[in-house]
């Protein structure tokens, strides 16, 4: 018998990127050798303190449930490297501790979008993010942007698609496919634009940290009553841990903590103990380390591509993804993407995966592998280039 499942789950989109995945395991299952540039995943491990931080949790028997809006010690903690990072004061009470920074993103659709309503995302960009707004019966306006905009919404932008079932604008910064940055006077006019509307501005900076010449800056430096989306995934390396938090205004907490309890009871206890280790000088040393490790990984990958017929017009600034345009080359990214994994068993994402504006003339490239690897991957590309134009 036919099943009559939801209208939401079946307009929310599958990530194209897994069935090349799923065929690259498979390559890889019987002995290929493929390198894999498709998942926004780093290949370093959770740095030893976070994990022995875990351990320690595990034995001494956090194991038990938290407050729905996580450890105390936890929120302090973060509400510590604001202070160091970005000279901020946020009282720890308006910190969340969310299950990754999906559940970040979970709690401020839940609570900012009414069905019907949406809010503005530039296209390209993250796809879990439009499609948690439809999870909550709202919607997302994608705004086409490239390179002339850093692939950004602007204040201007904001202006011109706003309309009366605009709620507000979702940005990130570092940007996921684009790894490109707003700084503090683009975030202060995105604020204002939004406030200027009655809507609110909401700020992915799950990316923060992994910045390379810069020092990304937060929207809390312009816009306190912004919410922001954060993640220990990524700068921080616990991507398995599945931990993030929201900093959300004051006002807002009580409806959010409420969302919480609903919606996932808590964050997992034995990852937040692990994260208070991240805050120690020793592990921010080894991350710091990492960081110069993926600048050395987006210096050897950026120019390589580009001196094989990429078009990559705006160097990336931040975590670590080359968001390129293959037109010189021809053809649709799937197929594209599909040639490389199948003839040189390397593995990247279709632009397919982040939106619709000119998605089908882009690839995503993760500079998550080695240098070696990374050099590999270049000569592989260089003779896929030869064989897909011969």
């Amino acid at each position: 018998m036919a099943q009559s499942y939801s209208a939401r789950s079946r307009a929310i989109e599958p990530f194209h990127v897994m069935a090349l995945l799923a065929r690259a395991n498979e390559l890889q299952a019987s002995g290929r050798d493929v390198i894999h540039l498709e998942i926004g995943e780093p290949d370093f491990t959770t740095a030893a303190p976070i994990v022995e931080a875990g351990q320690a949790a595990l034995a001494a028997g956090h194991t038990r449930y938290t407050a729905a809006r996580g450890l105390p010690a936890l929120r302090e903690a973060i509400a510590g490297f604001y202070h160091q990072r970005y000279a901020l004061d946020i009282d720890p009470q308006r910190i969340l501790i969310t299950p990754g920074g999906s559940g970040a993103l979970l709690l401020a659709s839940s609570l900012l979008v009414d069905p019907g309503k949406h809010w503005l995302l530039a296209d390209p960009g993250y796809p879990c993010n439009r499609h948690f707004l439809r999870l909550v019966e709202g919607g997302a306006q994608l705004v086409p942007v490239g390179p002339e905009v850093n692939y950004q919404l602007t204040a201007d932008l904001v202006e011109r698609y706003w309309d009366n079932d605009t709620v507000g604008a979702l940005v990130a910064s570092p940007a996921n496919p684009t790894g490109t940055v707003l700084d503090r006077s683009e975030l202060a006019g995105l604020s204002a634009a939004t406030r200027a509307h009655g809507g609110h501005l909401v700020v992915d900076e799950i990316y923060h940290g992994l910045t390379y010449g810069l020092d990304a800056a937060s929207v809390l430096e312009v816009d306190d009553h912004a919410f922001v989306l954060n993640s220990f995934s990524k700068y921080f390396g616990m991507t398995g841990w599945r931990l993030g938090w929201l900093v959300a205004p004051p006002e807002a907490v009580g409806d959010l903590e409420k969302l919480a309890q609903n919606l996932y009871i808590s964050a997992p206890s034995m990852a937040q103990h692990a994260a208070l280790a991240c805050f120690e000088p020793q592990t921010l040393a080894i991350l710091e380390e990492r960081r110069a490790e993926f600048a050395l990984r987006r210096d050897l990958l950026l120019p390589a591509l580009r001196e094989l017929g990429f078009g990559i017009a705006v160097e990336p600034q931040g975590a670590f993804y080359l968001y390129a345009d293959i037109s010189a080359f021809g053809g649709d990214a799937f197929a594209f993407c599909q040639h490389f994994l199948e003839t040189e068993h390397v593995a990247f994402t279709p632009g397919l995966d982040f939106g619709r504006h000119l998605a089908g003339h882009h690839v995503r490239f993760a500079y998550t592998q080695s240098l070696p690897r990374l050099q590999e991957a270049v000569e592989r590309i260089a003779r896929g280039l030869r064989s897909w134009q011969g």
